[in-house]
């Protein structure tokens, strides 16, 4: 059985269109196709199988899918969808009973997950609303994936006191690397920042935002990357104390990570302590009287947010502060949501007070909850402020402290 003459181009767009109308029906020949602007080759083949004349200045014919069958029995022995799986080299298929299969596993995927110790909880329910919602549960099941399965076999598990990433995915999926940048680690991730009412983590920061969100769940990820830099920060407790009283005493800055408060909390003997996002300023303050002072270094890493609710658990004042850009703002926001800080020099008039110049703002504008006008002062100038700038007035502050 020969199908040659139906791969020439008069019949491309007629069996284009036929598998279209076929796939969406479930294989029915009921009603037609038709073909816009038809070619004289188009006009003449449908010509042919219908037996009706169509014009040449036809702006649109139209071919019922039953004459179509027919003919192609007659001329080649086969069928419509018979013919479309030879030429195309795929089958036809059934898109209403594979939605209808998808929706079934779609529903056999949250009745499992709604067996979970945390079924009922609102961020749970939240979170499979979100990727039942958002086309996410769809592609595991077209993948036939247990991503989900695995995402629930780690949630169950939390929140836990202070394991080791490696031995939760042992422990829950059998692979110490189950959840290093896997399908099912991001699953995870998704809902524990629904759980803990934060932004799913995302670039820049997206290392920093994942490490805060294990460390929320009990779940260590590198306690020796995630460090702090912090001058002049009296402290009582072990030898991670210690430290910081010699360092203190010396005028040093000093590096804690995650592993040394972790293993050695502290309790900071102070009434406030200032922070700032670049090191620039801590090194200028280093040497001479200076308040307390953390350093972010941008995002503010787990060992950062450790220390701070540190801080704040000692009763001390939490005095933070920025670059003058978007992420700053942002990042200045969720410290005085959080921990209850207090804005150090971020207001409208202390940007104002930098003066003009400044690199353009770059990226999707922030609020200034605490100073609402500074986020349109800064719409309107277009120009970002580093805490560089200012470095004159942060020393002044924290050498009157």
């Amino acid at each position: 059985m020969s199908l040659d003459e139906l791969r020439d181009a008069a019949w491309r767009r007629v069996l284009a269109a036929a598998r279209r109308r076929l796939e969406a029906t479930g294989g029915s020949l009921t009603g037609s196709v038709g073909l816009r602007s038809p070619t004289e080759a188009e006009r003449r083949l449908i010509i042919g199988i219908t037996g009706t004349h169509r014009s040449s200045t036809v702006a649109r014919v139209r071919l019922p899918l039953s004459e179509l069958d027919d003919w192609l029995r007659q001329a080649h022995g086969v069928g419509l969808a018979e013919v479309l799986s030879i030429v195309d080299g795929q089958p036809v298929r059934d898109r209403p009973a594979d939605r209808l299969r998808e929706a079934l596993a779609r529903d056999t995927l949250l009745v499992a997950a709604r067996r979970s110790p945390h079924a009922g909880a609102p961020w749970f329910e939240a979170w499979l609303e979100e990727i039942a919602s958002d086309g996410t549960l769809t592609r595991l099941v077209r993948r036939a994936s247990d991503d989900l399965t695995s995402a629930l076999a780690v949630l169950d598990r939390l929140p836990a006191d202070g394991v080791p990433l490696p031995v939760l995915a042992e422990t829950a999926l059998g692979d110490t690397k189950g959840l290093s940048g896997t399908p099912a680690a991001g699953l995870v991730l998704r809902a524990l920042a629904v759980w803990q009412g934060v932004p799913a983590p995302s670039a820049p920061s997206a290392a920093e935002d994942e490490r805060a969100l294990w460390d929320d769940a009990g779940v260590i990820v590198d306690d020796l990357a995630s460090q702090v830099l912090v001058l002049n920060l009296p402290s009582k407790g072990g030898m991670v104390a210690d430290w910081l009283n010699s360092a203190a005493m010396a005028g040093l800055p000093f590096r804690l990570t995650l592993h040394q408060l972790s293993s050695s909390p502290v309790v900071p003997s102070v009434d406030v302590v200032y922070v700032c996002e670049n090191p620039a300023v801590l090194r200028a303050a280093a040497g001479g009287p200076c308040a307390p002072l953390m350093c972010t270094e941008g995002a503010a890493s787990v060992a950062c947010r450790r220390l701070v609710a540190a801080v704040v658990a000692a009763g001390a004042q939490v005095l933070w502060r920025n670059d003058f850009d978007w992420p700053g703002l942002r990042m200045t926001a969720a410290a005085l949501e959080r921990f209850g800080a207090q804005p150090w020099r971020m207001g409208r008039q202390d940007y104002g007070a930098a003066g003009p110049g400044g690199t353009p703002l770059r990226g999707a504008p922030a609020a200034s909850p605490w100073d609402p006008e500074l986020a349109e002062m800064m719409a309107r100038t277009g120009t970002s402020v580093m805490e560089e700038r200012l470095l004159s007035h942060l020393l002044a502050d924290l050498r009157r402290a």
